[in-house]
């Protein structure tokens, strides 16, 4: 079986591609929204600025964070939160990229059309420029997670967007449970991949599903990490939204995962804060070299794929 070299032994095959790129430092921003969208909106810029004074080259934002979680309910006046792109927020969000020279991402309700609206990450690039846009793909519809009747599926496709640090490969939420979302993704040549997420526990089932279902969520997206070969932020919100008696408690855990797996760093479950992780491209190369999953894909094999379901009967 393949294996990954001990430290030690990793400087015989370094190649021209890992030997050139630079390492990174990359801030995961754990927070909790309020009602008061424009609070929401400045306090992230505040916890960015804070993850630049950290050394932080590339940050991500939790999912939505400009609002609490309003899919809880199908309320046609919530969609007065959505906003154009570019807008106010990509401006604001722009704004502290080029002051800070940071890469950002951000995750936003975009109103494309009247009746077309997208959950939308965006990314800038460190002087302020927006340098590409992911629309959410799979748009779940679950109890308190009533996405369709708000987002249009992305149409965007899955990519790797080129900034100035690294290649940022984009996915939200629901997304994260896909193997598919992430081979693409990475197969576009993604560095790392993001998962801007609001996650968390009805409270009735808490004591009794919920470890089985955050150690779910965390396991889906380090077996991301190491199908793939490369690094992954997953970053949560915190706090409990909704009616006192119900609503959703949102269980923070924010974490980064290397290509191997490993996590490398992981937020508490009801505090707010910033996690740092430094990144080394060179682990993606020399993982990628010794547990050549990418090599070894069966491309001529994979037509069933693309089928909903494969019947075996006929």
């Amino acid at each position: 079986m393949n294996r990954i070299l001990p430290k030690a032994d990793r400087s015989r095959f370094k190649t021209p591609m890992n030997r050139n790129a630079k390492p990174y430092t990359v801030g995961l921003i754990q927070m909790r929204c309020s009602l008061d969208v424009d609070a929401n909106l400045a306090r992230a810029c505040e916890f960015l600025r804070e993850a630049a004074r950290k050394g932080c080259q590339i940050a991500c934002l939790p999912e939505l964070f400009r609002s609490q979680y309003f899919c809880q309910t199908e309320d046609h006046s919530l969609f007065a939160l959505a906003e154009p792109i570019p807008g106010p927020s990509t401006e604001a969000l722009s704004t502290v990229a080029r002051e800070t020279g940071m890469v950002i991402v951000g995750s936003l309700f975009e109103r494309r059309a009247a009746g077309v609206y997208h959950n939308t990450a965006v990314i800038f690039d460190a002087d302020g420029a927006i340098n590409g846009l992911y629309r959410k793909m799979h748009i779940p519809d679950d109890p308190l997670y009533y996405e369709k009747f708000y987002f249009t599926p992305g149409d965007l496709g899955f990519k790797a967007i080129e900034t100035s640090v690294a290649r940022v490969g984009t996915l939200v939420c629901w997304d994260q449970w896909y193997p598919e979302a992430a081979r693409l993704t990475s197969l576009a040549g993604a560095d790392l991949l993001f998962y801007p997420t609001a996650i968390g526990w009805h409270p009735s089932e808490k004591a009794e599903f919920g470890a089985a279902q955050s150690d779910a969520w965390e396991t889906m997206q380090r077996a991301h990490a190491i199908a793939n070969g490369l690094f992954v932020m997953a970053v949560n919100r915190i706090g409990h939204e909704g009616p006192a008696d119900g609503g959703i408690e949102f269980w923070g855990g924010t974490f980064a995962a290397d290509p191997f797996g490993r996590v490398l760093a992981r937020a508490s479950r009801d505090k707010e804060e910033i996690l740092v992780v430094k990144c080394d491209p060179a682990l993606v190369e020399t993982t990628r070299q010794h547990w050549p999953f990418l090599r070894d894909r069966r491309i001529d094999a994979y037509g069933g794929i693309t089928k909903r379901f494969l019947d075996q009967t006929s």
